[in-house]
């Protein structure tokens, strides 16, 4: 679990700081709290999954010194499940949270705040917990919290809600089961809002799960479907009523008294209800074969599909796991059966297709499916990188697209963590030796062992088979010049104040008019005019030209880096000149196919540096940072 305090302003933690001082010098000096602390801890639910700690610390402050908030968050993918605890230092603030704040709407959904039950006893027992149910759907938890509190003190309650509408029923928890039968005494059969409800005690799911399979051992109530139209009732209860007595039989018609083909019939007891589906299931009338089964109630019904279909997925998705391949970066002309070709000497593949949108145009992507795990792993290994065309494609097992997320999700939350601890050491004062330069530096890629400019401490590879987000790649910058704050003002500059980061990297023979115009830049190198003047115009030059992939042969990954991101950068300052250097480190997260993508396509090139632009926007609006207008 990540730190809570961390989504918290340094204000706000030195609010809370302050407040837990003072509470430790009360009793230091005898001066006892207002209340036990142990029941001071207050439980926040139905909160927006964008809630922060931040947020919450605002609203609850207002009551009284709160001495932690904690938003609850997944483990794995650190999401926000919805709900958090706020604790106060005494219970009176507490209370007054509960009566002024319960039900408050924040991010558009109101709150429900009850005390926090740390033993499960009271919760698991059920005691004092009512069921109402054929509610209004106008009816809400605040309506139904002010219906209920006159019969005793509420611990909990809340409407069954589903995309934002109400579900029809609800529950109330009292604090004893004397109140709860006084509700269900006074309440039961009564009218809300033109509506009769029900009111009773809460079944636990295990105890009405148990009694369904009761029911459906011994039912008596048959559906009977695929009739004829042209069947009658009076024939319809004569094919039954040789199995035994029957209470009730019905044929649904529809407004005009058609028949809908389909009916109901009701048996005195199990044995002849049983005989009925045994003998006339799957037998024919009039030329129809009948089906024949218990009666099921709807939920029943859905819940029974959808196992069904979660078992077909989950059969389907173990068929073709390991031997299912994803290729990205195809070139146009590339059709299913060159897409099999090429693929068809490493093993027997059962289907090769490439995707296409609704104008027949291939997407740059497919799939190739192989018949054995070996098979597809040989693949990977074999094809991954490789020129087909003019283009080099990348291969990787398909992942399913939840899969991707829940990855992506935890590299996301992964940096994220990282970038809080940053801003925390720079709170109090660490300095920056807790940064490293972030943003693109042309030239410097290469010799450190991982990129200089971008990422920072702590970022990771992407996920093979996934394509990364702009979103994902942003590390905390604080300033619009591609460095941290507290970073000194040449970092990562080769002039002459930084000769050991000049040093660590010397650029490549074929790239020295960019390298050299970057000195001239800096003061350094040439200082006739119009020389620089001539090595601008050949840098300019050079990138203008579309990019030789030969220049890849023999390349490591990180030169290959370093020769996209000196295509990148300039064409990138040409619309964002004051952010060229973190938006060329974000882009280059991607993969190297990508990134030739965008040097070729400048309409795709736009689209994410508008994407970035719109990232570092963001995080400048929520640290409070000036934006710089570049366009």
């Amino acid at each position: 679990m990540s730190n809570p305090g961390a989504q918290l302003s340094v204000e706000q933690q030195q609010q809370i700081a302050a407040a837990q001082a003072q509470a430790a010098a009360q009793a230091q000096f005898g001066v006892p709290p207002a209340a036990p602390q142990a029941s001071a801890s207050l439980y926040v639910g139905e909160l927006d999954p964008s809630v922060t700690e931040a947020m919450l610390f605002e609203m609850f402050n207002t009551v009284g010194p709160v001495a932690s908030i904690r938003v609850c968050r997944d483990a794995v993918t650190r999401r926000s499940l919805g709900y958090a605890y706020v604790n106060f230092h005494n219970v009176v603030d507490g209370e007054r949270a509960l009566d002024t704040l319960n039900y408050t709407v924040i991010k558009n959904k109101p709150c429900r705040i009850m005390w926090s039950q740390r033993d499960p006893a009271l919760r698991k027992t059920g005691t004092g917990n009512i069921f109402i149910k054929n509610l209004d759907k106008s009816i809400d938890n605040k309506a139904l919290h002010d219906t209920f509190n006159v019969f005793g003190n509420i611990l909990s309650c809340k409407v069954a809600m589903e995309d934002g509408a109400s579900k029809g029923y609800g529950f109330v928890h009292y604090e004893t089961a004397e109140a709860a039968e006084h509700a269900i005494k006074h309440v039961n059969g009564m009218l809300l809002k033109d509506k009769k409800v029900y009111v009773g005690h809460h079944i636990p799911k295990k105890e009405r799960q148990s009694k369904l399979e009761e029911i459906k051992a011994k039912f008596t109530n048959i559906y009977v479907k695929n009739l004829d139209t042209e069947v009658s009732l009076e024939e319809f209860n004569e094919i039954f009523s040789r199995f035994g007595k029957i209470t009730s039989a019905v044929i649904t018609t529809d407004e005009h008294g058609a028949s809908k083909g389909f009916g109901f019939v009701n048996f005195e007891n199990h044995e002849e209800a049983a005989n009925a589906v045994n003998e006339l299931h799957d037998t024919e009338l009039k030329g129809k074969k009948l089906f024949v089964a218990r009666a099921q109630k709807k939920h029943e019904r859905e819940e029974e599909l959808r196992r069904q279909y979660e078992q077909a997925k989950l059969e389907k998705l173990n068929k073709y796991q390991g031997v299912n391949l994803y290729i990205k970066n195809l070139e146009d002309d590339i059709d299913d059966e060159k897409l099999r070709q090429e693929f068809s000497v490493y093993g027997v593949i059962t289907s090769a297709k490439v995707m296409r949108d609704d104008r027949s145009q291939s997407k740059g992507f497919g799939f190739v499916c192989f018949s054995s795990p070996d098979e597809a792993t040989k693949a990977v290994t074999e094809m991954n990188g490789r020129m087909i065309g003019n283009k080099p494609i990348y291969v990787a097992l398909a992942q399913r697209k939840d899969v991707r997320k829940s990855q992506l999700e935890a590299q996301i939350n992964q940096r994220n963590q990282i970038r809080m601890q940053q801003q925390q050491q720079a709170a109090v004062g660490m300095g920056a030796g807790a940064y490293m330069p972030v943003g693109y530096h042309p030239g410097t890629y290469g010799r450190i062992g991982r990129p200089a400019f971008y990422g920072g401490v702590g970022m990771m590879n992407p996920v093979p088979g996934t394509t990364p987000n702009l979103r994902n790649n942003y590390n905390m910058v604080n300033r619009s010049n591609g460095r941290p704050q507290n970073a000194p003002q040449n970092a990562g500059r080769p002039n002459a104040s930084n000769r050991g980061a000049r040093n660590q990297y010397q650029p490549a023979k074929q790239h020295n008019q960019y390298s050299q115009n970057n000195r001239v830049a800096n003061g350094q190198g040439l200082s006739n005019s119009r020389n620089s003047a001539t090595a601008s115009q050949s840098s300019s030059s050079a990138i203008s030209s579309v990019f030789d992939t030969r220049k890849f042969v023999g390349v490591s990954p990180e030169g290959q880096k370093q020769l996209l991101g000196e295509q990148l950068f300039p064409k990138i300052s040409d619309r964002q000149p004051e952010l060229a250097g973190k938006i060329t480190g974000m882009l280059l997260e991607m993969d190297n196919s990508e990134l030739l993508h965008l040097l070729e396509n400048k309409a795709a090139l736009d689209s994410k540096v508008d994407e970035a632009v719109s990232v570092l926007k963001q995080h400048a609006m929520a640290t409070g940072q000036n934006f710089p207008d570049s366009e």
